[in-house]
């Protein structure tokens, strides 16, 4: 019973700060909403470079807030951000600066999910047999799912940290995984987001680039195919 009231007050807390927060945002600066919806909505990664930039010494820190809320909301792309990194900062900085700001972003809608979502999943999730086999097998598997799953480009953060978050993974796995799989994806968002704007100017490294990250995941899916079939044969035999 204590639990359940603490949990009650962090919800309705938790709710009160981020209003909060908007409140003081929008007396600071009352454009800021309207201005920052706009040029994320765009989807130009022009615009949202130019936009960061703006902040100037401060535009590090705001890009680091603006991909930590990012990944909680969970659907903008994180090309979007990770190559106006690059083209801002660096491509070892940029990189670093997306990878960070994913991982925390990722790890703070997992605890806010799994505090207002999980009690009502489990409810559901107890009805239903295969859905219960499937909750059942992420405490044992969740680590390795979630690493194969952030480890690939373009998969939508949203849609994993809601799976990590109704699931019975431990924070200290999802973190982990979150941390070593989002390295990779980062990388690989950030420097084809980056060649496709500068392709003009390096159309045969982006070529090169492009065509050997293609063929490096072709490999690993057919490497995983052919284990998993040679395994289902084996299971088989007598």
């Amino acid at each position: 019973m204590r639990f359940l009231k603490a949990a009650g007050g962090l919800k309705t807390a938790g709710v009160f700060i981020l209003l909060f927060l908007c409140l003081v945002i929008y007396m600071i600066n009352p454009s800021f909403f309207s201005t920052l919806g706009s040029v994320l909505l765009s989807g130009n990664i022009k615009e949202i470079t130019r936009y960061i930039d703006s902040f100037g010494n401060a535009a590090m820190l705001f890009s680091f807030l603006l991909v930590v809320i990012a990944n909680m909301l969970g659907f903008l792309p994180a090309i979007l951000f990770s190559t106006a990194n690059v083209m801002l900062f660096g491509i070892i900085p940029g990189i670093i600066l997306s990878w960070l700001a994913e991982v925390v972003g990722a790890t703070v809608a997992f605890l806010l999910m799994r505090t207002f979502f999980r009690s009502s999943a489990e409810k559901l999730i107890a009805r239903n047999s295969c859905l219960t086999k499937i909750d059942n097998s992420s405490n044992a598997n969740g680590f390795q799912a979630m690493l194969i799953a952030r480890a690939i480009p373009y998969i939508p953060s949203g849609v994993l940290n809601a799976l990590g978050a109704i699931s019975k993974i431990s924070l200290r796995d999802y973190v982990l995984a979150t941390l070593l799989g989002k390295l990779p994806s980062t990388v690989v968002e950030a420097m084809m987001g980056r060649y496709a704007l500068t392709i003009h100017t390096n159309s045969l490294r982006a070529a090169f680039i492009i065509v050997t990250i293609g063929l490096v995941y072709g490999a690993i899916r057919f490497y995983k195919r052919n284990k998993a079939k040679n395994e289902n044969t084996f299971s088989q035999l007598p």
